[in-house]
């Protein structure tokens, strides 16, 4: 790769749980993810990490401990590190496509 370019069709795809898989380029420090979930994917438990990214594709759904916020194509999402925005992820089409960039 060129430097400062990531071409995300040169990385391999790792798989993360049944429904989630992922490609990552990062440098210690922060990283950028391109983050597939299918309806087969069931977060376990509930994430307090922070993220800030985009849906490429498809629809998800993000339960913040009870209430429930829908992200569509093109939607932004920023959620804050920590236990209020504590949330869980589900896609609500076949597979939804995120780009993440993100605190390691």
């Amino acid at each position: 790769m060129e430097p400062c370019k990531v071409v995300f069709d040169l990385l391999a795809w790792q798989e993360a749980m049944p429904g989630a898989r992922f490609k990552v380029f990062g440098d210690g420090r922060k990283q950028m993810r391109l983050l597939e979930l299918t309806s087969e994917f069931v977060e376990p438990d509930w994430c307090e990490k922070g993220h800030v990214g985009f849906v490429l594709q498809g629809e998800l759904e993000i339960d913040f401990y009870g209430k429930i916020v829908r992200y569509g194509e093109g939607t932004g999402i920023f959620i804050p590190q920590g236990t209020p925005t504590r949330h869980k992820a589900r896609s609500i089409t076949p597979t939804v496509l995120l780009f993440l960039a993100e605190d390691v």
